[in-house]
């Protein structure tokens, strides 16, 4: 195991987008502000944070998540608003700041895993309250009229939405977004939008709205506008809504995931006014699906999924499987068009709290209150190995889709994925998984000394694959290989619940609500500043990197 906990004097934030190799190399609580990985330094960059003002008590309503949004190229002009600015200056601004993190694929990816990541920002209005006042200049960040493409962080702290703009060094959001009262849980950003609702948001009383993260940055008001509402008042579920997703390909369909066990299918514009009364579940804990009644409804379909809270969801990449976790500790993955449960299994212990899939779809990761991060196969449709390394519970899981094997050679052979957890430890691990390299437990003797030379494989690794539709029990602790992580290093002084990669950094937040940007090796470095250089080192391929060390699992 590498431990990153080394001591540089590089990598303190400084007033500038640049590293100020000068300042100090801790932050307050003695974290560090860099660590180190195989491929090199991973240095952070921005924090954004919520505003100072903002009372404590109204944190613990809703655990922060944080989503990041890529807005394109605006194709077709929208009627202009008194509150746009028409400033020539501002549109620059934006389109420098676009640095492709995440683009249309990594958005993708990370509205799937948007409910793992949390994050809080300032409520800092004053600077879009300028927007439109004809005394702005061409380098305030006040001045963009929002129709040129950029990178946004959305997070949700109280009864607050905060957005942030990814690349700017301000930790203050450029706006904020309340909801009197009740307080949003969720939210998810769709790249592919086809009539610019592309964010959906959901709240503590159940109620889910659709809007356009365009307008909202285009108003200088602190209230929604142009939404369309869904389960108003909590009409068709009044319980907290704990996760959402948009449906890849899914043409403006999205999911929303509660706490009393149900997940609905909604279509994006719909009227819902008509009756969605869904009949009652006659078995808890069954799986059922129904769906409404009548043509008109929204939503249109209930999953009844499991008894207690649905903690989290995600699609795999081509939309074809839906896997979720919940309070009961199982992780259930559903073939979504067919409506039907494929396969699950049961946590070593407790709740799951968080899932995400590899861009390939072969494997899940898990992790909850074992402490441990779970590898699930789909080819095998069972556990294949657990990450140990956490001190508590695991609240965020994600895939590094822009990460690959500095040995792959384009063969398939001995595939590689790197991985990254986060914990209420305040740690965030990150992992190699090589299946190759995973050595099955043989089980031992009855009454003989420990060896792994004689005896036969566990049951857990017989060929027969469980039937389609069974939920396996927790399998034992020895028949499972373990992980250990390259990389442990604490981010944040609190606990912390998300994680995000795109490609260039990897974004950490903590359930208080300030988020953390760790700028991969080789970004974040002082770059020109004519456009075609830095257009260069934009496109510079993160595979680019020394050869790794593989690990040698053993059990």
């Amino acid at each position: 195991m590498m431990n990153s906990h080394n001591h540089n004097s590089n990598g303190m934030i400084s007033s500038t987008s640049t590293i100020n190799n000068s300042q100090s190399a801790t932050t307050a609580g003695g974290v560090k502000t860099y660590f180190k990985t195989p491929e090199g330094r991973f240095k952070l960059q921005y924090e954004k944070t919520h505003p100072t003002g903002l009372l404590h008590y109204s944190h613990g309503k809703a655990v922060t998540q944080v989503t990041v949004a890529y807005l394109k190229e605006k194709s077709a002009q929208l009627p202009p608003t008194p509150t746009s600015s028409s400033n020539g200056g501002s549109g620059v601004r934006l389109l420098s700041a676009a640095r492709f993190l995440g683009g249309s694929n990594g958005s993708r990816a990370l509205s799937f895993v948007g409910g793992n990541g949390s994050s809080k920002t300032v409520a800092g209005n004053g600077r879009v309250s300028s927007m439109g006042s004809g005394t702005s200049t061409s380098n305030s960040s006040a001045t963009s009229n929002y129709d040129g493409k950029g990178t946004y962080l959305i997070f949700n702290v109280g009864d607050t939405i905060f957005i942030s703009d990814l690349n700017s060094q301000d930790k203050d959001p450029i706006k904020s977004i309340h909801f009197s009262n009740l307080n949003p849980t969720c939210h998810a950003f769709d790249p592919e939008a086809k009539d610019g609702h592309d964010l959906i948001i959901g709240l503590n009383s159940g109620d889910v709205y659709s809007v356009s993260l365009r307008q909202q940055l285009q108003d200088v008001g602190k209230k929604l506008v142009g939404a369309h509402h869904y389960n108003k008042d909590g009409s068709v579920n009044n319980s907290r809504c704990t996760n959402m997703a948009w449906v890849p390909e899914g043409d403006g369909t999205f999911v929303v995931a509660h706490a009393d066990g149900n997940l609905y299918v909604y279509e994006k514009g719909k009227d819902g006014a008509a009756d969605s009364s869904f009949p009652v579940i006659r078995d808890q804990t069954q799986f059922s699906v129904a769906h409404a009644r009548s043509s008109k409804s929204n939503p249109i379909a209930r999953w009844h999924i499991c008894q207690g809270s649905i903690n989290s969801i995600s699609f795999s990449a081509d939309g074809t499987y839906l896997a979720t976790v919940g309070r009961d500790g199982y992780l259930r993955v559903f073939d979504y068009s067919k409506e039907q449960l494929i396969c699950g299994g049961k946590s070593y212990y407790g709740a799951l709290l968080c899932c995400a899939w590899s861009m390939d779809g072969k494997y899940i990761l898990a992790g909850g209150e074992d402490d441990l991060v779970q590898v699930w196969s789909m080819d095998d449709r069972k556990v294949v190995a657990w990450g140990e390394g956490h001190s508590s519970w695991v609240s965020g899981v994600s895939f590094d889709s822009y990460w690959s094997s500095p040995a792959s050679d384009g063969t398939g052979e001995s595939a590689m994925y790197r991985f990254g957890s986060v914990g209420q430890d305040t740690q965030l691990l990150l992992w190699d998984l090589v299946m190759d390299e995973l050595v099955v437990p043989l089980r031992r003797p009855p009454g003989g000394s420990p060896t792994y030379s004689t005896g036969s494989q566990s049951a857990h690794w017989d060929n027969s694959m469980c039937p389609v539709g069974t939920l396996q029990p927790a399998p034992s602790m020895r028949d499972v290989p373990k992980l250990s992580p390259v990389v442990t290093h604490r981010v944040h002084t609190e606990p912390l619940s998300g994680l995000t990669f795109t490609q260039e950094s990897v974004l950490t937040v903590c359930r208080e609500g300030h988020v953390k940007i760790w700028m991969r090796p080789g970004y974040g470095e002082p770059q020109p500043t004519n456009n075609s250089s830095s257009e260069i080192v934009l496109s510079t391929s993160v595979k680019e990197k020394p050869q790794l060390s593989k690990i040698r699992i053993t059990p």
